[in-house]
């Protein structure tokens, strides 16, 4: 199924721009790379940064309206320097439509701040001033988060200091903020903060209210500080440190310490032994996600919490190269990504490509503001909007006839007004909105709901009629007809409101009483209990307990069994669908199966909140209150997943005394852990505690030794001293403890002499205690596999 089709719409040919023709000359691939022209988020400005033979800027704008004057001349923004230009960042662009202030960013720290005005025709300078506290700094990356700018310098040592090494030269680089305000005829400057110093070169850009601080794109990474990247939240004030071989970050700390050596120094030795793939390309996704490409062709999501998610995998034969001209950007839930001259248009949350187009010729994607799910497309031709299949009706409108224009026209309004205010990212179409009964379209719902009610809107029809408006007449009755339920709906909606006003205590108590229970027996057939309609069904009963109780005991025609519960005598169709009876049951206080309430929590909660970290912290609690053993074992693997050691212990400590079952089941998953890693180090001694009575060494070491991670593995290796406090209490512990796992504990030096060999009856049933010293002095798979008892009954051969 193609969602998409090819980019045949184009927005503009550059002519409504002033000066297109230069437009047109410098972004042909000849002249400017499409990396070096930046797009006003409204769309309305083009910026192309020159770089070489020529430095400066050259900004091409849409004007909305003609100057006042015929002779008033529009002032360009037209800049040539000698001095490099890093970026073009826009400060205020939410405030208004007709202005724009924008910072152009220079490599010797200098900033100017220009400021557009529509109805005093074009750009006029605020103000020049240093970013940088030091005359000798070089900017080398700049962006804008929120009301800060922050930039990465470059600061040279200075003549006195000695010559670095080839490894320190590379850190000497440093993170650099300023807050700022926008005011009328001026930007205020605060003082320079360093966030972070004695970095490496450092590509930083923002997404939301997190600034991600990326290694030199420009430079194959050869050091272990450019495997790794780190992601900044000046507002929480925390550094996480990711690279891209890990799904997880490899840690997060506090973003007080700002010296970058002693930010990553524990993480480089684990560094050097990865070779994680090379970012190829990045997108910030504007919630404080990042988009990366990778060098193993895949398509990856950083996420704001910095898990990294892989998305979409290209292809073996599509993989790009350092030289090959790549953009990719994110449109809600799609993602689009090219390469060279291939488009692909994939979803975000499934990872399934939904289309890939070739255009004509290559281009770089950008996002509008004002149509933030359409993918745009800019090229040396002009720019262009990838349009859906679905919901594009451009072309067909013109072939439609009046009566079906006006139905379309009215419920492509209501899709427009829904799309808008709509916290899901399903794609609302007009199919979905005549079937789901939710045409709510304000203006022109008022406009049908006044012809309706009026009695003689027919006889104006057939006036009409006569008089040459049949296709008019014909659209109204198809139109009342796709409408008629909701019409209806409305009017007696506003009857009921009439009667409620009009009506006494009594009589509205009667009428809230009927349409309580006209709201929960419909709630309670539906054959879809969506998350809305739970809602709506949980904030009847919350205001209308008394009322709410007595319809959901009608509509499902409860009673008492005469044991203490409740039964039901509801047809099978309203007690058929999973959700009715679970998540409907949380709603009313019921027990309508017998599905654990810990669950039925679970999927209400699952389906409410969609903040991933908060819903695993209540999940645990709730899997905690249950007291259900499986319950706290789950609880305990996702806190184990989180990494939340000293919780684990906490909750292992409690729960280990609940049972002794449950005792061996939580010691078990713990001991694993420990022969896994390293983590659960400062709590073994807390640990060996919980060790269950029944636990003997043999079954220690084995648990031990099918569990160690393999040679390969670069995790630190479990080692004998570590066991040996709970060796020695489990061998403490048992009655008649074997000389031999005690020699094991005391690892003597030399064997201990032979003590004399005792008279023999039979020659099978010898002991050569020569042979039982030297195994006693032998940490062997042999000699741990024997248990005391195997050890006192088994002869040696």
């Amino acid at each position: 199924r193609h969602y998409f089709g090819s980019p045949k719409l184009q927005l503009s040919d550059f002519r409504d721009y002033t000066g297109s023709q230069e437009l047109t000359e410098l972004i042909n691939p000849n002249n400017s790379k499409l990396s070096n022209v930046r797009l006003s988020p409204d769309g309305r400005h083009i910026h192309v940064i020159l770089r070489k033979p020529q430095v400066g800027l050259v900004t091409f704008d849409k004007y909305e309206r003609p100057p006042l004057a015929q002779n008033q001349e529009k002032q360009d923004l037209w800049l040539t320097r000698t001095v490099p230009i890093v970026d073009v960042l826009y400060l205020d662009h939410h405030n208004s439509k007709d202005t724009a202030v924008v910072a152009v960013v220079y490599e010797n720290g200098k900033a100017e701040f220009w400021k557009f005005r529509e109805f005093k025709s074009g750009w006029h300078l605020l103000q020049t001033s240093d970013l940088c506290n030091s005359p000798r700094a070089r900017v080398v990356s700049v962006c804008v988060c929120s009301n800060l700018i922050i930039w990465c310098e470059e600061r040279p040592p200075s003549e006195s200091s000695p010559a670095l090494s080839s490894a320190r030269n590379k850190l000497r680089y440093c993170v650099c903020r300023r807050d700022f305000d926008v005011e009328d005829g001026a930007v205020s400057l605060r003082g320079v903060k360093i966030a972070l110093h004695n970095n490496p070169k450092f590509t930083v850009t923002s997404s939301g209210e997190y600034v991600h601080l990326l290694p030199d794109l420009k430079v194959k990474p050869l050091l272990s500080i450019s495997k790794f990247f780190l992601t900044w939240s000046p507002h929480l004030d925390s550094f996480t440190v990711s690279t891209t071989c890990k799904n997880i970050p490899l840690k997060k700390l506090s973003a007080k310490e700002s010296d970058f050596k002693k930010l990553v120094t524990d993480c480089l030795g684990y560094l050097s032994a990865l070779e994680p793939p090379e970012i190829y390309n990045f997108s910030p996704t504007a919630c404080g996600g990042l988009l990366l490409l990778l060098s193993t062709g895949w398509l990856c999501l950083l996420q704001k919490d910095g898990m990294l998610r892989k998305v979409y995998k290209l292809a073996d034969n599509c993989l790009v190269q350092h030289d090959t001209h790549t953009s990719l950007c994110i449109y809600q839930d799609i993602v689009a990504l090219l390469i060279g001259q291939n488009l692909y248009l994939i979803d975000l949350n499934c990872g399934r490509e939904l289309e890939k187009i070739v255009l004509k010729r290559e281009g770089s994607l950008y996002a509008n503001q004002a149509e933030r799910r359409t993918p745009h497309l800019l090229s040396e031709t002009g720019l262009f909007v990838v349009v859906n299949r679905e919901t594009d009706s451009r072309d067909c409108h013109s072939k439609m006839k009046p009566s079906a224009l006006l139905v379309e026209a009215v419920f492509e309004e209501a899709c427009k007004y829904y799309q808008q205010r709509s916290l899901s990212s399903a794609q609302l179409t007009v199919d979905i909105l005549k079937k789901g009964g939710r045409f709510q379209a304000p203006i022109s719902l008022a406009s049908i709901l006044r012809n309706y009610l009026n009695t003689g809107w027919r006889q104006k029809g057939a006036e009409l009629s006569q008089n040459g408006g049949g296709g008019y007449v014909a659209g109204q009755d198809k139109l009342m007809g796709s409408l008629e339920a909701e019409l209806k709906a409305l009017v007696s909606l506003e009857e009921l409101k009439g009667s409620l006003v009009r009506g006494g205590v009594k009589e509205v108590e009667a009428v809230c009483e009927s349409l309580v229970e006209k709201e929960v027996l419909r709630l309670l057939s539906s054959s879809e209990l969506d998350k809305e309609a739970l809602l709506y069904l949980n904030s009847i009963f919350s205001i209308f307990p008394c009322q709410a109780w007595r319809a959901a005991q009608a509509a499902l025609q409860l009673h008492y069994n005469g044991e203490g519960c409740l039964s039901s005598r509801a047809p099978p169709d309203v007690l058929k669908d999973d959700r009715i009876q679970q998540q409907g049951s949380a709603g009313l206080g019921l027990s309508l199966n017998n599905v654990p309430l810990y669950k039925r929590a679970l999927c209400i909660l699952s389906s409410l909140n969609p903040d991933r970290d908060q819903h695993q912290d209540l999940e645990v609690e709730l899997l905690l209150v249950s007291g259900r053993p499986n319950a706290i074992l789950q609880a305990l693997r996702i806190l184990m997943g989180r990494q939340q050691w000293e919780r684990v212990t906490q909750v292992a400590q409690k729960f280990c005394k609940q049972s002794p079952l449950l005792n061996k089941e939580i010691f078990t998953i713990l001991l694993c852990e420990v022969a896994h890693h390293r983590d659960l180090d400062p709590y073994l001694d807390l640990l060996w505690t919980l060790c269950p009575e029944d636990f003997t060494v043999i079954t220690i070491l084995s648990l031990v030794l099918k569990n160690l991670p393999s040679p390969n593995s670069h995790s630190s290796q479990l080692t004998i001293g570590l066991l040996k406090p709970l060796l020695r209490k489990v061998l403490q512990r048992e009655t008649k403890p074997s000389q031999r796992y005690v020699d094991i504990l005391q690892s003597p030096s030399f064997p201990p002499a032979a003590p004399p060999r005792q008279p023999t009856v039979q020659a099978s049933t010898v002991t050569d205690p020569t042979t039982d010293s030297a195994l006693c002095n032998n940490i062997a798979p042999t000699l741990l596999a024997e248990s005391p008892e195997q050890r006192r009954t088994k002869p040696v051969s």
